[in-house]
């Protein structure tokens, strides 16, 4: 079997994947609904399939394709993230970036400083802003010249984000009115999703995705050696602030919708790169998908576990990548040493 068609092997069976996902996310809940009704209910809304209609159509449906794009965008990210930083340790959450769009948007909740322009929401913009401000504050603390020291730039992401934390907390004290849904929001969660989130992120969404795909050969051959890629004609600098910029647009769309979300950056391109190898063309939609499934997955476990009760989906990733992360440290401890 070739690269190319174990590769469009592991494709086919992760949409597979996606699929039962979506379904048995759809069945399973408060209510749980048989998956026969349930594909009916997608088609057919007339007679004794109307109330699951309801529930399946305008409740269920649209949080799993939310949390599908937000697992998908932060999978996207991180793999962005470790291939520019070049570590597998780095993703938006622990750099920082996660950080600088959470503050934005609680600045945007407190003050009622959000509203819609035409398709356009101002919290992705307010999210995108701060993201990106934090995300070049880290670069430049971190580089020496023309490079970027990883550990430094970790540390000088976990510095910001620190700091950042402290502006929010000042932020939501003056604001106690709305302490609740911010709080409740920064410990990532997809409840009362509607169709209307996923259109409010859609345009950023896609946006950021442009170059994160365009430039993913480019990526590939910087990885190679900045100096060999400069000489096959790739502007290194001008593609990593370009890949950045996507990576953090995508972020901030996201976390403006489901609050911190941590660690899918870090865990599903790790394990997307030991299943399907470092090249970025096939790395990136297929850490997307696996991301998309994690999620689904996740917040279907955080709606379903304790009902009606429902967990903040972020307990969830955070229990799950954890641990893994923790592995991921003394692996390389053991390397290093």
């Amino acid at each position: 079997m070739t690269v190319r068609q174990r590769f469009i092997l592991i494709l086919f069976f992760s949409l597979a994947a996606v699929f039962a996902a979506f379904v048995i996310a759809l069945a399973v809940g408060s209510t749980t609904i048989p998956f026969t009704t349930v594909i009916e209910a997608l088609f057919s809304g007339e007679g004794e399939l109307q109330r699951y209609s309801v529930i399946v159509r305008q409740i269920r449906l649209p949080r799993i394709l939310l949390s599908f794009l937000v697992g998908a965008g932060l999978g996207m990210a991180g793999v962005i993230f470790q291939g520019v930083i070049r570590n597998p340790m780095v993703d938006p959450y622990i750099v920082g970036i996660s950080a600088g769009a959470g503050t934005a948007v609680t600045i945007a909740i407190v003050f009622n400083l959000s509203f819609t322009f035409l398709y356009f929401s101002t919290i992705p913009l307010f999210a995108f802003l701060g993201a990106l401000i934090t995300v070049m504050v880290v670069y430049n603390l971190a580089r020496t010249g023309n490079k970027i020291p990883v550990m430094t730039f970790m540390l000088a992401g976990v510095a910001t984000a620190f700091i950042l934390d402290a502006v929010r907390s000042l932020v939501m004290v003056l604001g106690t009115q709305d302490i609740q849904q911010v709080v409740f929001w920064l410990m990532g969660s997809l409840s009362g999703s509607s169709w209307g989130d996923i259109g409010m992120i859609l345009p950023y969404y896609l946006i950021g995705v442009v170059p994160m795909v365009f430039y993913l050969n480019d990526l590939n051959m910087i990885l190679l050696g900045e100096e060999s890629a400069h000489h096959l004609g790739v502007n290194v600098e001008r593609v990593k602030k370009l890949l950045i910029v996507g990576a953090t647009l995508v972020t901030a769309a996201v976390v403006s919708v489901s609050g911190g979300i941590g660690f899918i950056g870090l865990v599903i391109p790790h394990i997307t790169r030991m299943i399907i190898g470092p090249d970025h063309r096939k790395l990136m939609p297929l850490a997307a998908i696996l991301g998309g499934i994690f999620l689904v997955i996740s917040d279907m476990i955080a709606r379903s576990v304790i009902p009606p009760m429902e967990i903040p989906v972020g307990i969830i990733t955070a229990l799950a990548g954890g641990p893994y992360f923790i592995y991921l440290l003394r692996r390389r401890k053991q390397e290093r040493w």
